[in-house]
């Protein structure tokens, strides 16, 4: 702590040895005549000069003095301690040395010239209040607990900054009070209490120099580098602002360096993604790897040799290399001592960073010189590992989140199987924003994926939304014509039978029908012209407005229309959606863990999904033509299920509509890209846009040669266009029948041509709905194949 000496404090320091010499003046009386003897000497050395026990400020008088203050502090300083002890006469809190040991002398020649002793300062403010403690506890008599550690941090002779922890022994000082010093009440100190930061206050109580510190101190220090380093460690990793600033790193490495007490140390970081096993940077924080030697990832089984990967990635131990060329000698140049080499690098320690049995990452201790790191220091490291463990979890964690937050901002919800693919592209997005370099989104493409798309319809919906619609608008306009009738009668004006006229009109012109344009027509008929009459009436007459509020409940207020047949027709469709979405989500989860496999689902009248299967969506899994055959025939199966909690539900439905279903094969692989502007995956190409078409249009077409619809009741529908697909199929539905989804009715049709699109074929058949629950069992491509042995 570096206090100018004019700085202001609440204490005037005087150098003095008067206490010290008066317990000698009690040796001299003692029994003890060697002791005696000794007080004498040390007595009469000191009578010539008064002012060492008066006491002076002038600290030049220090080095006048030098050879009487050596012979009044032999005692204290005992020659035969002085090469091992580390202390000093001294100042409290000050950086003033009257005598020290041969052992600190040593360590301040070793730090340099250019070095002079500075204690760590906790700031003049602090430091000014902790001197007022002082002078409440041993001058006014109240018990504070005013101890806090003081530190000199000191460099050594090779560099590595040494960290000193200071006891103080306050035998041979005592504290004085001036005319400055005012009285303390336990008031004054109960309000010094509640502001222990406010130093004008403190300064106003205890007012600087009204109190005199008369003599010295003894400063023992104690070398408490390790404990410091880890400390530091602790504080660098685990504060939350503390791991991205540019210097971070180059703070570690100096922590590190007094940790190991070697100067030539490096630290270096290599994160682990289990999913790929390959070593990776941490984006945005200033670690380098030595491992990945500049690259943003590497392989693990690239990177390291067997052993050293059984030791880091499998045994989750400590791996050290004491002398890396020797290594590349006898390993031929195999990793990781050839890159390790390349850096200059002699000696290492690699540790792995493991939570919860995972590993995230492996920590790298280098060195430029052979054997300085070794098995030994290296456990050093168990003093750290817990606090190295907890940054860097939660490192991930926050990247993580900035990963999902980037992902959510850039493409909204993810399905799970292709999340890997977007994190990869985040990390890349992620990674060029904390560089400064232009960001962009990537296009996300799979290729050589194979299509299923499967629906569910309802049957005649836009026919039953409009049958709806007509009879609440031919309700709507009955109750109008009533309230209008009763007004005719009231006032015979001939505006209401004209109105009256009109009102009929609206009603015979959707009596048959409803067209496109009448449901607006009539809506703007009502709103313009009817409504302002009403209101209009409501004030005229009570018996009239009771027939028009009556009118009034029944309106919908988000349509301004009657919402009644049309409430039961949505409702209907909301429910059987609901339904029939619950059950193809849930059984999804088991077939994802067959083999993973991109899959949306839509809710329209119905509800239809789109699956995508490939190598290039797994990920890492080896991809075989058996997982498509047995998602085809896991989606054949789910959507007879699906067709049944329909058959069940529909008795319960306000509105008892009937459903068609649909499923497409399509036997060539495509490529699918996740549009950004529309934030959904589509088919990528010219060539694989077929594939749309045939999606969009197939539910409306027509059996050849005739004007009958593909789809219908009670049926599945599984349009082709390959003969190999039909054998597959009528395969799987012969397997499925045993197992009581299908009747023995099985048809095979063709389709009218489609825009574009012509030689589609089609089997339908007859689902076996049932009466009782079914079996909750999913039966896989293995089923059939025993199946079809036995």
């Amino acid at each position: 702590m570096n206090h100018p000496y004019n700085s202001v404090m609440p204490l005037k320091h005087l150098v003095s040895f008067d206490k010290l010499l008066r317990k000698y003046e009690e040796q001299l009386t003692g029994d003890d005549p060697f002791l005696a003897a000794t007080a004498k000497r040390i007595l009469d050395a000191q009578s010539q000069y008064p002012e060492l026990r008066d006491g002076f400020t002038d600290f030049a008088l220090l080095e006048k003095y030098k050879e009487v203050i050596d012979r009044i502090l032999q005692d204290t300083f005992t020659e035969a301690l002085s090469t091992n002890e580390i202390k000093v006469a001294t100042l409290p809190y000050r950086d003033v040395i009257i005598k020290s040991t041969k052992r600190f002398q040593k360590i301040i020649s070793e730090a340099g010239r250019e070095y002079q002793p500075e204690m760590r300062s906790l700031g003049e403010d602090m430091d000014y209040i902790m001197s007022c403690v002082v002078i409440l506890n041993f001058h006014y008599g109240f018990e504070f607990d005013f101890s806090r550690p003081y530190f000199y941090d000191i460099p050594d002779a090779q560099g590595v900054m040494r960290h000193y922890r200071i006891l103080y022994n306050a035998d041979f000082i005592e504290i004085i009070a001036t005319e400055k010093a005012k009285d303390i009440t336990q008031d004054d100190v109960d309000e010094l209490l509640e502001n222990p930061y406010d130093v004008a206050l403190w300064m106003e109580k205890i007012p600087p120099e009204s109190f005199i510190s008369k003599g010295f101190v003894i400063a023992n220090l104690f070398d408490v580098t390790a404990e410091q380093a880890i400390s530091d460690i602790k504080s660098k990793l685990i504060s939350k602002n503390n791991l991205r600033p540019v210097n971070f790193m180059e703070e570690l490495q100096e922590t590190f360096k007094s940790f190991f007490k070697l100067p030539n140390i490096k630290v270096g970081f290599a994160s682990y993604d289990a999913k790929s096993d390959r070593f990776e940077e941490i984006i945005g924080m200033s670690f380098n790897s030595f491992l990945l030697h500049g690259q943003d990832h590497l392989s693990c089984k690239t990177a390291l040799c067997m052993e050293s990967y059984d030791k880091l990635i499998n045994d989750n131990a400590y791996f050290i290399i004491t002398d890396i060329d020797r290594f590349v000698e006898t390993n031929e140049g195999v990793e990781p001592y050839a890159a390790l080499k390349e850096q200059q690098i002699k000696s290492a320690i690699f540790a792995p960073i493991a939570f919860e049995g995972k590993l995230l990452g492996v920590l790298e201790v280098v060195s430029e010189r052979k054997g300085v790191l070794n098995g030994v220091n290296a456990q050093k490291l168990d003093d750290v590992m817990p606090f190295i463990v907890s940054a860097v979890v939660r490192a991930k964690n926050e990247e993580n989140n900035r990963i999902d937050a980037i992902i959510q901002n850039e493409c909204t919800s993810v399905h799970s199987s292709v999340y890997w693919k977007f994190q990869e592209e985040a990390k890349r997005f992620m990674g060029d924003e904390l560089e400064g370099r232009p960001t962009a989104f990537r296009e996300i493409i799979f290729k050589d994926v194979y299509p299923l798309f499967g629906q569910i319809d309802i049957k005649d919906s836009s026919k039953a939304r409009n049958l709806a619609i007509q009879r609440d608008l031919m309700i709507q306009l009955s109750e109008i014509a009533n309230v209008l009738t009763l007004a005719m009668e009231k006032w015979h004006l001939p505006i209401y039978e004209e109105l009256i006229f009109r009102v009929n009109n609206h009603l015979e012109s959707i009596k048959e029908m409803l067209y496109t344009n009448s449901e607006q027509a009539i809506f703007d008929f009502v709103h313009d012209e009817i409504t302002p009459v009403f209101e209009h009436l409501k004030k005229s007459d009570s018996t009239i407005e009771k027939h028009i509020l009556a009118y009034e409940a029944k309106i919908d207020m988000g349509t301004g229309s009657y919402y009644d047949h049309r409430k039961n027709y949505d409702e209907s469709v909301t429910l059987i959606n609901k339904k029939l979405s619950a059950v193809i989500d849930k059984k999804q989860e088991s077939a994802q863990n067959m083999y993973p496999h991109y899959y949306e689902r839509f809710k329209t009248d119905g509800v239809e999904h789109n699956m995508y299967i490939g190598e290039s969506i797994s990920e890492d899994l080896e991809y075989n033509q058996l997982y498509l055959n047995n998602l085809r025939l896991w989606q054949l199966q789910v959507m007879c299920e699906m067709e049944n909690v329909h058959y069940a539900l529909k008795p319960e439905l306000p509105v008892p509509l009937d459903a068609t279903s649909l499923i497409l094969v399509y036997n060539t692989s495509l490529s699918i890209r996740f549009r950004m502007d529309e934030k959904q995956f589509d088919v990528d190409g010219t060539y694989n846009a077929r594939y749309e078409v045939i999606k969009k249009r197939i539910d409306k077409s027509y059996i050849k040669g005739t004007e009958e619809r593909l789809t219908k009741k009670g049926m599945l529908s599984i349009v082709y266009s390959q003969k190999k697909d039909e054998l597959e199929y009528l395969r799987y539905i012969k397997f499925l029948k045993s197992k009581g989804y299908f009747t023995n009715k099985i048809e095979i049709v063709e389709l009218e041509g489609l825009q574009g699109v012509s030689g589609l074929k089609a089997i339908r058949a007859e689902i076996l709905y049932k009466t009782e629950k079914a079996p909750d069992k999913t039966y896989t491509y293995n089923d059939l194949i025993n199946t079809l042995k036995e």
